[in-house]
């Protein structure tokens, strides 16, 4: 796999920082953070809902169970997803409230309410932001693992992620982890690299014995699938 020049760039940058830094990105390598560029937003929307609060494995097998019951798509269409009887959906794995915000999604879709993507891409992050979380169960979070997946935008710092939080917690050796707000103006001195600078903490190295799932963090690689 090459390395995109921009996440080169962020990592000499932020390995620059300070010593912790230096360290984890040493330890980590190269940035390899995976993007789906073509994906339309209303499937990464689903599938970031799908995500949240979820082991990647669990999430990923959610999604198979769910994709199958359309077997002539590759990801049902909003038309298809919302003609489907709910109770199947539910036999997936979904929860109610799951499930509710993704037929959600898959209805602003068919109402013009979700950009497509090539307005996505036109659009500024704060902009596509305020615009998605009116959705019904779309928060902040959903709609920023759309820019860092689909879009591709390279300075996107989740706060609310937990794994966001608790991998800068171990970085330094704090005791608890910084707020959203704190995690935020800590943040800015990482710009315009923030989206890198998410991924590298999603990787920091837990103490031995400590389990792999954290609960509210995204997926190590994407939730694209």
């Amino acid at each position: 796999m090459s390395i995109k020049p921009a996440y080169l760039e962020a990592a000499r940058y932020l390995a620059g920082l300070d010593a912790d830094w230096a360290r984890l990105v040493h330890t980590v390598g190269p940035c390899e953070l995976r993007t789906i560029a073509t994906r339309e937003p209303y499937e990464a929307l689903v599938r970031a809902i799908a995500y949240q609060q979820l082991h990647a494995r669990a999430a990923e097998a959610i999604l198979g169970r769910l994709i199958a019951l359309y077997p002539d798509s590759a990801f049902p269409r909003p038309a298809e997803l919302l003609a489907t009887d709910p109770e199947l959906q539910r036999r997936c794995g979904l929860s109610a409230s799951k499930l509710a915000t993704i037929r959600g999604i898959a209805q602003a879709a068919l109402e013009g309410r979700i950009p497509d993507l090539a307005r996505a891409r036109e659009l500024a992050d704060e902009a596509l932001i305020q615009q998605l979380v009116a959705l019904r169960g779309v928060g902040r979070w959903t709609v920023e693992m759309m820019l860092i997946f689909t879009l591709e935008r390279l300075d996107v710092l989740p706060v609310d992620d937990y794994g966001v939080r608790e991998g800068y917690r171990r970085l330094k050796g704090l005791e608890k982890a910084p707020t959203p707000r704190l995690m935020r103006d800590i943040g800015l001195a990482w710009q315009p690299h923030r989206s890198v600078a998410a991924w590298y903490l999603w990787r920091v190295p837990k103490p031995a014995g400590v389990q792999q799932q954290e609960a509210g963090g995204t997926p190590p690689a994407t939730p694209a699938g």
